[in-house]
């Protein structure tokens, strides 16, 4: 009995180690190579530029041909977080992205339920116009709104600066909540009004917890849009309202570029750490059914 068992597992064994040792089809190699490409190319065209941004941070002194600094120092570390004006901009930052944040949801967020609720003429329509924002230059949009804002006083003011910044909130601030909401089933909104509960009780219990991770989504991500807005801010708020990205345009033309590469190391701090909060929601596909359209 033994025998046989043995004799059986070498024959079934033998044709998977004649498919193993069968060479690469043409296709297969074809695959191989341009996937190792593509690889390659995401190593040199994403990661070697944030290393070359890294080493240069702590660099002091650096040049070709060689590929590590020569010398290596934490002092542009120290002169980007001691300076004065650096920390006001980074504290500027951090007042105008919640208020923004806080601002664009009490205005989208009605509407985004409005949008997953309610029919009305034109909703298509109001909906695709959402990205009027991002369908033209932003430089002109600008332009226009500071005309607007010079005529109501709002230049170089905190809620001129808020006002301009929301520009880069409304659309995934609408859109996202909106599939939320509408991924809401009726049928349980119905029980619960046939149970006894009133409008808000409804939206507040039910409708609401089931749309949490979309909106988490939106406000993280109208947070990292007012963080990293820079154009609007500068034409705005100049000189008294200079947030981080603002910032970062007077480290590259007046500062060395290993204070450049260090200020751009603590802008994207915020920003990577946010994503990593929400990147469940974001790879749970709340991001992609935001922008379905129905």
């Amino acid at each position: 009995m033994s025998t046989l068992r043995v004799s059986n597992d070498e024959q079934a064994l033998t044709p998977r180690r004649a498919y193993s040792s069968r060479p690469l089809s043409t296709t297969q190699v074809v695959r191989w190579i341009i996937s190792c490409v593509i690889i390659l190319a995401l190593v040199l065209f994403i990661l070697g530029p944030l290393v070359i941004l890294f080493l240069w941070a702590f660099a002091d002194a650096w040049f070709y041909p060689a590929l590590l600094p020569h010398t290596w120092t934490f002092s542009w570390w120290q002169q980007i977080l001691l300076n004065g004006d650096i920390g006001h901009s980074i504290l500027l930052s951090f007042i105008f992205a919640p208020v923004v944040t806080l601002v664009s949801a009490a205005i989208c967020l009605p509407a985004a339920y409005a949008f997953a609720r309610f029919k009305f003429p034109g909703q298509r329509a109001f909906m695709v116009s959402l990205f009027a924002t991002n369908a033209f230059p932003k430089m002109g949009l600008y332009i226009v709104m500071a005309g607007l804002l010079y005529t109501f006083g709002l230049m170089d003011t905190f809620w001129g600066v808020v006002l301009v910044q929301l520009l880069n909130t409304v659309v995934v601030m609408t859109w996202i909540p909106s599939a939320a909401f509408a991924a809401v089933p009726r049928e349980l909104e119905d029980a619960a009004r046939d149970a006894g509960a009133g409008l808000w009780t409804t939206f507040w219990r039910v409708t609401l917890p089931l749309a949490r991770s979309g909106i988490m989504v939106a406000l993280i991500l109208s947070f990292l849009a007012s963080l990293d807005e820079a154009q609007g801010t500068f034409l705005v708020g100049s000189p008294d309202y200079i947030t981080m990205p603002t910032q970062m345009y007077t480290l590259v033309t007046s500062y060395p570029q290993q204070a450049a590469a260090v200020f751009s190391i603590v802008l994207s701090i915020p920003s990577f750490v946010l994503l990593l909060l929400v990147r469940k929601y974001i790879l749970g596909g709340t991001l992609a059914a935001g922008f379905r359209l129905r």
